[in-house]
């Protein structure tokens, strides 16, 4: 692997790339540290502490985990690449049910072209909105320095401002630099967390002289096997795959023979990806919020006993949490997988699957298919899911820790490290060097 790392440094255009990428990332790091104008970054730092926003359980801190710290400082990069991640979503969701969205998606790169500039009308709305309501969090919680009137424009502004620039700066990367830019730029705002997650466990485990340690020697080697036992499944629910064996027949035109060989059709396990562990947290986040409200401001006992089955880490939260990661696994996989789309070209170019009539019985059969797998594939998504609010509630450890133990973070990190070394590979591999994956390639016996 050390030498596959070298070897992309040896490639002019590779090497650009990286160093373009890095260049771009750092960017991107200095919008997290630039503070917004008119905060008094002593009282913010004291109401966040009093909060409890620095960690990544309650739902300001996982925004300001996924803005790489920024939301906790209020810089101006404090919305991070979210908004944008979220009019993908939204995007994505309405081309599947509105048809002249669909209708764009087909029309080839001038339609996509069109989809984005509407993905990116859809993110600066989301950034005006986004960015005035925490603008408002910041006035009540009385750490602005300057007239309300004031703040709120040059906070909506230079918050919006910051994150477009942001989207511009992952479109640069994913076009000119290695690897998908937003994905990226997520990936670095995580990884931006881990000294403080370091620094936790360190006091947790080592916490100097004349202090006793809240866990054993015995609870950090449970973690640590822990931590690479989710990896390795994070990393195998992500690669797999169920292969649909294709076989293309022969076509004679003219003096040329076309079709006749097989192949095989990849159907992802886990094809929804991380989308069901960010729909079903989106989602949470909103019920505990309302009922609270209602029983605080209207003094409903009810509401507020109600709220508490939505807490973070809650037995309860944990088993809603995980049926709704079940249901928007199936429901992302309905709007975005076609079984007869599939069909159709396959019946279109000359391909069917052995033993399985072309048409109607192999769309149903890809749907048969898709549905038992997409089960196993939500299992294994639930499980790495709740596994850093099982680590906290019953081991008491801080979710900045156990968020690198699985949940969004971990899903998001592999993903996007394995599609980085995916481009790296294909590089190396096109001028004739040795890849990442070169010693786990079998070879035949001669």
């Amino acid at each position: 692997m050390l030498s596959a790392f070298a070897n992309s440094l040896k490639i002019p255009e590779l090497r650009q790339r990286i160093f373009f990428t890095f260049a771009l990332i750092f960017l991107c790091r200095v919008l997290t540290t630039v503070p917004a104008p008119g905060i008094n970054s002593i009282a913010l730092k004291q109401f966040m502490d009093n909060l409890g926003g620095s960690t990544a359980g309650s739902a300001v801190g996982m925004a300001n985990l996924f803005s790489g710290g920024a939301l906790a400082r209020f810089a101006i990069g404090a919305l991070g690449i979210m908004p944008y991640i979220s009019a993908s979503i939204i995007i994505q969701l309405m081309t599947a049910v509105v048809p002249a969205l669909e209708k764009l998606s087909r029309e080839g790169e001038s339609g996509r072209a069109k989809i984005n500039q509407f993905t990116r009308y859809l993110t600066l709305v989301l950034c005006g909105v986004q960015g005035f309501a925490i603008a408002g969090f910041a006035l009540n919680a009385g750490v602005v320095t300057i007239a309300p009137w004031q703040f709120y424009i040059v906070a909506t502004v230079s918050l919006t401002a910051s994150t477009m620039f942001m989207m511009w700066l992952g479109e640069q990367i994913t076009e000119r630099g290695i690897g998908n830019g937003v994905s990226l730029i997520i990936t670095v705002n995580i990884l931006g967390s881990l000294p403080l997650a370091l620094g936790l466990a360190k006091q947790m485990f080592f916490p100097g002289p004349n202090v006793e340690a809240t866990h054993s020697l015995f609870h950090l080697v449970t973690l640590l096997i822990l931590f690479f036992a989710v990896t390795a499944g994070t990393v195998a629910i992500t690669q797999a795959t169920r292969r649909i064996p294709v076989q293309y027949a022969k076509r004679v035109v003219g003096r040329k023979t076309y079709g006749g060989q097989s192949t095989y059709m990849p159907l992802r396990v886990n094809y929804a990806g991380v989308m069901p562990i960010i729909f079903g947290q989106a989602i949470l986040m909103f019920p505990n919020i309302v009922l609270n409200f209602l029983g605080n401001r209207l003094g409903w006992e009810g509401a507020t006993r109600a709220a508490n089955w939505f807490n973070y880490g809650s037995a309860s939260y944990i088993w809603i949490f995980g049926l709704m990661i079940l249901f928007f696994s199936y429901f992302w996989v309905a709007t975005q997988f076609n079984p007869i789309q599939i069909s159709d070209d396959l019946k279109r170019n000359g391909g069917y699957i052995p033993g399985i009539r072309p048409g109607e019985p192999t769309a149903e059969f890809l749907d048969s298919v898709m549905t038992r797998i997409t089960l196993a594939g939500a299992l294994a998504l639930t499980l790495i899911a709740v596994i850093p609010m099982v680590l906290g509630r019953h081991f008491k450890i801080d979710s900045t820790i156990t968020s690198f133990f699985g949940g969004t973070s971990i899903l998001i990190i592999v993903g996007v490290m394995l599609d980085t070394m995916r481009q790296i590979e294909s590089h190396l591999l096109n001028r004739h060097y040795d890849g990442f994956l070169r010693k786990g390639k079998l070879r035949g016996r001669r």
